[in-house]
């Protein structure tokens, strides 16, 4: 199998102008979460960051294709995705921008990838082990739920791996948003910046996204909350996206409001 080679339970995407991705079928697929997270991080451009738990890597990858850091290092723990990551990286041509470890988060220290960094960055699962209806893929399965490290260990390892004032950016699920805020306290990550992400005017957050900073003062700012869509549906069933969700999706960027 060379670096790129797709396999027969694979697919192959193209996920905007710049990447293409190889992914599981029965995995998950790219998500509005990913292209907010990596939206979300805040850019050093001569930087190192970290991924906790990269799965295919896109979040990395899309990270490097807008040159945010000078290199990222992408952990997983997953030896299928740590082998797919690093074909996506190959394929991509990133290799020298990304670097992909299999590695356990829950033990990972500075010296696994060359020292601590400037950011960290993770989607990390957000359902108890016991909690909702067990996947019939075990990738979707250890995707979503706290298998391979609950939201404290991933909250510790960014910790460990960050400079101090370095930034842990996260997406979560708003109904775990009170043990994501007791982890980054935990482990000395001031929460700095917060938004929401809704459907909708009229739906419950479907997300949340926090940044943190090592050893930060007290003071958290709330940004307005992110409405994807702002209009009604089109003849055939399909929603616009809002005027704002559409320029940071075009952009990758919420930097004009962080």
């Amino acid at each position: 199998m060379n670096k790129t080679t797709v396999l027969p339970e694979e697919r192959l995407d193209e996920v905007n102008e710049r990447l293409s991705l190889i992914s599981k079928k029965n995995g998950l697929t790219l998500s509005t979460d990913a292209y907010l997270l990596a939206a979300f991080t805040r850019p050093k451009k001569y930087g190192t960051a970290v991924e906790l738990g990269t799965g295919t890597g896109i979040v990395s990858l899309l990270c490097a294709a807008k040159g945010r850091f000078s290199h990222i290092h992408a952990l997983e723990i997953q030896p299928d995705f740590a082998d797919l990551a690093k074909r996506n990286v190959a394929l991509n041509h990133m290799e020298e921008r990304v670097t992909v470890h299999h590695a356990d988060l829950r033990e990972a220290v500075p010296a696994l990838i060359g020292g601590e960094v400037d950011a960290a960055f993770s989607n990390p699962p957000y359902m108890h082990p016991d909690c909702g209806k067990r996947n019939d893929s075990d990738y979707q399965y250890i995707a979503r739920h706290e298998v391979c490290g609950s939201i404290s260990d991933f909250c510790a390892a960014a910790a460990r791996l960050l400079k101090h004032g370095g930034k842990f950016t996260c997406v979560y699920h708003p109904d775990r948003l009170s043990d994501l805020m007791a982890a980054l306290r935990e482990n000395r990550l001031e929460p700095k910046q917060m938004i929401f992400v809704h459907a909708d005017a009229d739906t419950e957050p479907s997300s949340v996204l926090i940044r943190a900073h090592k050893g930060g003062a007290v003071g958290l700012r709330v940004l307005p909350p992110l409405l994807l869509h702002d209009g009604v549906k089109g003849e055939k069933g399909e929603r616009p996206l809002s005027a704002r969700a559409s320029r940071i999706y075009e952009t990758m960027s919420f930097e004009d409001e962080i």
